[in-house]
């Protein structure tokens, strides 16, 4: 569990540690600023575009064998991103470095389906969950340090070459430690699929990734395209499952899996504030308010010590509560980040940042009561043998949330300053707001899966299999 787990932390902290490198890296590569943007995106963009054919193929394949080749990838190309003379080879090889974290991430959530059953896989969800937002939270603090640690003009390639001995010594440890589960039987991987799943995906990400470069005004048209290639491919994976086929998706997750198209949604809206908030409170702090990078990042500190504490115990509650304890998180995410940005707006200076830390903490807790919960109530009652293209799916979700989040919200961050004011505290207010109506969409839908789930249960799995069971073999 601690193997995967520190695999899936390294592989998420990579989305927004180096985002307080940027200026650091454009600096010493001589680089523009639209160039040097590519190493956030790519990286969140081949993440994304791979996840579900990952998942898939470790559903195939094994996933150990994919875990582990995805991590031994993922350690080199830290360590090529670390050591690139020029901005073409890093981004070139944050491209690769994305592409591998996204083959590790859905093994996570497969592995924990797999090997776990009952409270236990509540509590292991729990842990995941944590790993998740604290990653993501973190990223900046952690930044910060390390280029406090490595000062200099190449202090920011020690962001990357950070991974390289704890990846190594989370693939020593796999070896020795994650089961061996030989798969049911050799599957063909649905490659139609996985073209038509990735040109979607692709067209709908591209313009918001490019946002800050005008890809949402020139490429537009991507997004209906991409909405029509999905339909395509939706209509593809139903055809063949018809004909007994084996699709890269299976249909019947979304048609008739009790809550995994509810949990997959509230995933995506939920991410559209979780992952876009963090930016705009970087911008607020560092731009409007003069903190350094690892100021801005301690700044947000009590929401991850909030978020870790609280995913934890209630990875052992979901069991007991169920989606009410979503509910819940999404309530408590609401009130903690309004309550921050309505002091941050209100009171003066320095104080602020003091007195916004108990709502900020507030908030934390609540997103401890959503990711893990939220996972575990989606995947439930998903068989064992789709778990791969099933976790990956719903991390797809988050990915395809946390773009658009990324994109809009400081967007409307720099509308509201180009407006001449030049006014902080009205931008922060107003971009952290609209993450926030995403968070109460998400309770919405939470509430009205929360009481069709109190609905009793059907005797059979929706799937029309019931659970298999997989022979583990042990050193």
């Amino acid at each position: 569990m601690w193997v995967t787990l520190t695999a899936g932390f390294m592989s998420l902290l990579d989305v927004t540690i180096v985002a307080v490198a940027l200026p650091s890296m454009q600096r010493a590569l001589h680089t523009s600023a639209p160039s040097i943007q590519w190493v956030v995106s790519g990286y969140a963009l081949t993440f994304a575009l791979v996840l579900v054919t990952a998942g898939r193929l470790g559903d195939a394949i094994g996933r150990r064998r994919i875990f582990l080749l995805a991590l031994a990838a993922f350690v080199l190309c830290s360590a090529a991103a670390g050591a690139a003379p020029t901005i073409t080879l890093l981004v070139v090889a944050r491209l690769a470095q994305g592409a591998a974290a996204g083959c590790l991430a859905p093994q996570n959530s497969a592995l924990i389906q797999q090997l776990f059953r009952g409270a236990e896989r509540g509590r292991a969800f729990g842990l995941f969950g944590a790993t998740v937002g604290i990653s993501s939270a973190v990223g900046p603090v952690i930044g910060g340090l390390i280029l406090m640690l490595a000062d200099g003009p190449q202090g920011w390639r020690w962001i990357f070459y950070v991974n390289v001995p704890v990846g190594a010594v989370a693939f020593l440890l796999g070896l020795r430690l994650l089961p061996k589960v030989a798969p049911r039987r050799r599957e063909r991987l649905d490659l139609r699929g996985v073209l038509l799943l990735g040109c979607g995906v692709l067209a709908l990400m591209l313009p918001l990734i490019l946002a800050e470069s005008g890809g949402l005004r020139r490429l537009w048209w991507l997004f209906p395209l991409g909405a029509g290639l999905l339909a395509v491919f939706a209509g593809w994976e139903r055809r063949l499952t018809a004909v007994g086929g084996q699709p890269l998706l299976d249909p019947r997750l979304v048609t008739s899996t009790r809550g995994y198209a509810a949990g997959a949604a509230i995933a995506a809206l939920y991410f559209v504030g979780f992952s876009g908030v963090w930016l705009v409170f970087a911008l607020y702090f560092q731009n409007g308010e003069g903190f350094s990078p690892l100021r801005s990042g301690l700044a947000v500190t009590p929401f991850a010590i909030g978020s870790a504490a609280a995913a934890v115990v209630a990875g052992r509650l979901v069991e007991r509560l169920g989606r009410l304890l979503t509910v819940c998180g999404l309530a408590a995410v609401a009130l903690g980040l309004g309550g921050a940005v309505l002091i941050l707006r209100l009171a003066p200076g320095d104080p602020a940042v003091w007195y916004s830390a108990p709502a900020l903490f507030l908030g934390g807790l609540g997103s401890g009561c959503v990711i893990s919960p939220n996972v575990t109530m989606t995947l439930r009652d998903v068989p064992v043998r789709m778990a791969g293209a099933a976790g990956g799916a719903l991390q797809t979700a988050q990915r395809l949330g946390g773009a658009v989040g990324t994109a809009a919200l400081p967007g409307l961050f720099y509308v509201v300053l180009g407006t001449g004011r030049h006014d902080f505290r009205s931008a922060l207010a107003i971009a952290v707001g609209s993450g926030i109506v995403a968070v109460l969409c998400a309770l919405a839908l939470a509430v009205h899966d929360w009481l069709r789930d109190r609905e009793p249960r059907p005797p059979r799995r929706p799937s029309g299999t019931p659970h298999e069971h997989t022979h583990v073999s042990r050193p």
